[in-house]
């Protein structure tokens, strides 16, 4: 058997993925013909048909899918190792974008931040506020390199770290909404009531439905702790993070009104920043310090 490349197993794999040779040279930026001759030469060095050009898309092999299966991990390891040789060739960053979430506990994050890049002067710190959808699509459209929020974790372009769960509940103020007895209010019976809800910075990724009441009247705002200002202030309702509300609740100055109609959630905190650009030392280290500190991260 012949030696065949890591170009052979690269243009294998975009075909596969892509499912034609046209838009796997399209996608690794080569010509047909010579993503073409790669494959062929492949399935000669093998000895194997890989791929089967019979349909109008072209398909794996069931030989095909094994060996692409073990090509892939492969291929990753190769990935990796020039991310870090291009990590290696960076030095320190000269400047990092973190985006902190609408849920995120400002006090202990910005704390953590702040003794980190009191250790590295050289590295001047962008921070961002963002909310909703804002953060992941930050992350996504490469103005992040960490963000600190919730993130979609099938999503194969990101890696996180869990730092904490955090519980949502639905508060309004005392007297603003009807008693609603043992059984809980009905979502129904809230569409005459103001609701508020985050303003999602999200420029371009569809906002997603957290929590809305269909034909309630609503007040937008910026962020969670002008939310829990309104609705102290008996001009709305809405859900808070409980981390937020745990004084208010307990002097009675909020009344949760969770129930088996209304109840609340739990959302995942996490530190993420993507898998397929390189990271420089000053992040390598914040992320291994986040690490360190996932397991006493706190929302309380």
């Amino acid at each position: 058997m012949s030696e065949f490349t890591l170009h052979d197993l690269q243009c294998f794999d975009a075909v596969v993925r892509a499912g034609g040779f046209q838009a796997a040279a399209a996608s690794l930026h080569r010509s047909h013909p010579a993503v073409f001759a790669a494959v062929a030469k492949l399935e000669r060095q093998l000895g194997l048909a890989l791929l089967d050009r019979s349909g109008y898309r072209v398909r794996p092999t069931p030989a095909g899918t094994s060996f692409h299966r073990r090509a892939q991990a492969l291929l990753q390891e190769f990935d990796g190792l020039r991310a870090h040789a291009e990590q290696l060739a960076m030095g320190e960053e000269s400047e990092l974008h973190v985006v902190v979430g609408d849920f995120c506990p400002r006090p202990q994050t910005l704390g953590l931040l702040s003794r980190f890049f009191a250790d590295c002067p050289a590295t001047r710190l962008h921070l961002h506020f963002e909310a909703v959808g804002g953060p992941q699509e930050r992350l996504l459209d490469g103005d992040a390199d960490l963000i600190l929020h919730r993130v979609d974790k099938r999503d194969p372009r990101i890696e996180w770290l869990d730092l904490a769960r955090v519980p949502f509940i639905p508060v309004a103020a005392p007297g603003y909404l009807p008693d609603a007895g043992a059984k809980g209010i009905d979502p129904r019976a809230l569409r005459g009531y103001t609701q508020c809800v985050m303003r999602d910075t999200a420029r371009h990724t569809p906002s997603p439905d957290y929590f809305m009441i269909d034909g309630a009247p609503q007040c937008t705002v910026p962020d969670q702790l002008m939310k829990k200002e309104i609705i102290l202030q008996g001009m709305g309702w809405g859900h808070l993070p409980r981390f937020l509300v745990e004084e208010e609740l307990r002097d009675g100055r909020l009344r949760s009104i969770a129930g088996r109609r209304l109840p609340g959630s739990t959302e995942e905190l996490v530190a993420a920043r993507r898998t397929d650009r390189p990271h420089g030392p000053v992040l390598a280290r914040l992320w291994g310090l986040l690490q360190q500190e996932a397991s006493g991260f706190s929302t309380r």
